[in-house]
């Protein structure tokens, strides 16, 4: 048995064919979903983009203990105990957060990888004279180290095998090549697209023609949309549009190659993201500094198992990014770890057969979220100041440094052991946090009736419900108890 996942950052799922999508052109997601199942409700559940990986490594939450970080020592990851029993792992991604402080442990855990580079902000060639940055950008203050980095990066960057998604998708086609007749593989290819900047080959800009004759405008701001015209967040739209296509025609050749090599019969196949993006909708664009309204929590999710071989149906339950690596462990024959809170989803994609009842998701620090599939609840901070609010680590590493001894770490203490940390004490120290959340309040929305989430309704038999999943799943994750305290919830006893 072969298993192959192709994960994308920021796959909008309003922006794909299979999900209802009619303008956005993506023949090769209705081509696999004519192939495979799609999941009509899979969430998010750490977000945004490592904490996303460090669930697909660990099968649980962690958003509640820190914001973003590597895989720690206590951690039990899935492509590392896959490749210690025998089943060989293969990493090919251009994902650069992988190569930096807050990543580092990830790619290691697999039995070997590439990287390419040039991604974003990825501080990749080295240029000491400035780049030519369009005057919109500089004027925007956007002349930053990663915003200048981007324009060094690009023009290295034009005929489409340049591109590091193109590069990424090769490495893993040679990879089901090279390895077609062997037995016993996890192929991981991951491409840091559709997120922003989106800088799309032309071939694929040319599939959306538009009049505009605006400030360049390809990575935008989180924020509210403010002096941004109404034929800018078209424009936007249309750049947006463009790379997901692009995506789409990568993900053309992985299909094409298994049909090649008749890998169907004895392949796993799952194509997957960590999470979605606002694009104008509820006035913001972006990510990370609004509630997690389903534009971003919301994701889409297409899983292939040749053992039931169901195809072109479209499965209801409630799934989460936690239920990804169980799901592979439980494909190779692997007992599934005590400290694994995923499930695996054989018998949802087999007949429908609900996983959970409820999910959890959210950031560090912001809203904690919680859907039932029909209705989502989000629980605000109760003070503006959002506090108390901690990090537990082993491995005091931010995004792009370390945390500093001047600063976080300069009053620490051991915490823990938590009930996953194998015995083991963790650092906590003070977290940093937004307090932009504390301005929305609590928030329900029934999908069903308000799929757009546009109108938050009032029902307390409803809120005093999820509200009661909500602690259930924060106590099943050992939640640090100053969580319950930042939201205003009685801590249940532990």
């Amino acid at each position: 048995m072969r298993a192959i996942m192709v994960m994308y950052d920021t796959l909008n799922r309003r922006f794909l064919e299979p999900y209802g999508c009619d303008w956005v052109k993506t023949p090769n997601f209705t081509r696999l979903a004519k192939r495979a199942v799609t999941m009509d409700n899979a969430y998010g559940g750490s977000l945004p983009t490592i904490p996303a990986r460090r669930e697909l490594h660990t099968g649980r939450y962690n958003f509640l203990h820190r914001r973003w970080g590597p895989v720690e020592p206590f951690d039990d990851s899935v492509p590392a105990l896959l490749h210690a029993n025998g089943v060989y792992t293969h990493l090919a991604t251009d994902g650069y957060h992988y190569f930096e402080d807050g990543g580092m442990t990830f790619h290691n855990r697999y039995g070997s990888w590439e990287f390419f580079r040039g991604q974003e902000g990825d501080f990749w060639k080295g240029e000491v004279a400035d780049p030519e940055i369009p005057d919109a950008l500089q004027s925007r203050g956007l002349k930053n180290r990663s915003w200048r980095q981007d324009w060094v990066n690009r023009k290295y960057i034009r005929n489409e095998g340049d591109w590091p998604q193109a590069q990424s998708f090769a490495a893993g086609l040679q990879f089901m090549r090279t390895n077609r007749a062997e037995d016993n593989w996890w192929l991981h290819i991951e491409t840091f697209d559709p997120h922003e900047p989106y800088y799309a080959a032309q071939t694929y800009r040319d599939l959306y023609p538009h009049d505009y004759d605006g400030p360049h405008f390809d990575w935008p701001q989180y924020r509210p949309i403010k002096d941004e015209t109404p034929e800018q967040i078209q424009h936007i739209r249309y750049e947006c549009a463009a790379l997901h296509s692009m995506c789409d025609a990568h993900l053309g050749k992985v299909l094409d190659l298994m049909d090649e090599l008749d890998m169907w019969k004895d392949t796993l196949l799952i194509v997957n993201t960590d999470h979605g993006f606002l694009m104008g909708e509820h006035g913001r664009l972006g990510k990370c500094n609004m509630p997690f309204y389903d534009e971003i929590a919301h994701t889409p999710l297409f899983v292939w198992d040749p053992r039931c071989g169901r195809k072109g149906a479209r499965c209801p339950c409630l799934v989460q990014t936690i239920d990804l690596g169980p799901t592979l462990m439980e494909f190779f024959g692997l007992e599934l770890t005590p400290d694994m809170q995923g499930r695996p989803l054989r018998e949802a994609v087999a007949a429908d057969r609900p996983v959970r009842e409820a999910a959890l998701f959210g950031q560090h620090g912001g809203h904690v979220n919680v859907t039932d599939g029909r209705y989502v609840f989000m629980k605000a901070p109760a003070k503006p100041e959002n506090e108390p609010l901690y990090n537990y680590t082993l491995l005091p590493t931010n995004m792009r440094g370390y945390f500093t001894a001047d600063g976080e770490l300069k009053e620490i203490e051991l915490a823990g052991p938590f009930s996953f940390t194998k015995g083991v004490q963790v650092v906590k120290f003070k977290a940093g946090t937004w307090r932009d959340w504390h301005q929305f309040g609590d928030l329900l929305f029934d999908l069903q009736n308000d799929p757009g989430q546009q109108k938050p309704i009032r029902d307390a038999k409803v809120e005093k419900r999820l509200t009661a999943l909500m602690r259930q799943l924060m106590k099943a994750n050992d939640c640090p108890p100053e969580q319950f305290e930042r939201l205003g919830l009685a801590e249940p006893n532990r």
